[in-house]
């Protein structure tokens, strides 16, 4: 009871601590199964209550200010998972995708929702659901939702190598002007994905699991480790996050001040 009292007015007193709102916030979504072991229910609803959790987070970026979100929702590793649990997932991720082409709120803001990972690895159906998602945004410029799946940084940097070799090869790149610009233009399909300014991680687990190593670890992007499970996620977590990236730009403002 108290809590429920004390929570709301912790959130206004964060909000009102944060002045620098992220642009870009990367998000790894850990700790589904071990919240539903310590809860006691089948792994399967511990993603269902990550994929509720992740409903709610990304209202609240909106709210925010937050423009871009990136999210790991399913890395090149997870693919190692027996075989009951990838087919739980993949038929979430298809349900997840099928109901973005008619959820209001994301015609309401206007958000672009796109994958980024190795499409080859999923499986057809899955796929079209995707695709499918992303043609029914593709023209909203407000928000954009990166659903990161199938994804590895380092298996992102040798595609991108190999797009660019691909294009040298028809002359349509000089070796000698590859630059980072160029091989961010290369990270991704779709709209491009600026710099990372916060990655928070769930689930208390220090690492950032070679995730987005270009825009974020190239970019030296302010991280945020906490210990809730994704499905406990809460608003007050994501402003302490923000917080953190607030923190980091002040001191940057004051070293920059001092010349």
């Amino acid at each position: 009871m108290l809590r429920s009292r004390i929570e709301p007015l912790y959130e206004r007193y964060l909000r009102w601590q944060v002045k620098h709102i992220p642009r870009h916030v990367a998000v790894i979504q850990d700790g589904n199964r071990r919240f539903a072991r310590e809860q006691g229910l089948d792994t399967a609803i511990g993603h269902r209550l990550g994929a509720d959790a992740t409903e709610q987070v990304l209202d609240w970026a909106c709210e925010l200010g937050v423009r871009y979100i990136t999210l790991y929702t399913f890395s090149t590793e997870n693919f190692r998972r027996d075989s009951a649990e990838l087919a739980s997932l993949f038929l979430l991720f298809q349900e997840k995708f099928a109901a973005i082409v008619t959820d209001e709120r994301v015609h309401r803001d206007h958000i672009r929702v796109q994958m980024i990972g190795d499409r080859s690895l999923l499986p057809d159906d899955l796929l079209a659901t995707i695709e499918a998602a992303e043609k029914a945004t593709l023209h909203y410029t407000d928000y954009y939702i990166n659903i990161a799946l199938a994804y590895g940084g380092r298996n992102e940097i040798v595609h991108a190598a190999r797009s660019i070799l691909e294009e040298v090869k028809r002359g349509a790149v000089d070796p000698a002007a590859i630059d980072p610009a160029i091989v961010e233009a290369h990270l991704h399909r779709g709209a491009p994905i600026p710099p990372v300014d916060l990655i928070i991680r769930t689930g208390n687990d220090y690492r950032t699991s070679n995730f987005l190593p270009w825009l974020a670890n190239g970019h030296e992007s302010a991280v945020y480790f906490c210990a809730p499970f994704w499905p406990a996620f809460r608003k007050i977590d994501l402003l302490r996050a923000m917080r953190v990236y607030d923190q980091r730009m002040l001191l940057k403002e004051r070293a920059d001040r001092r010349g």
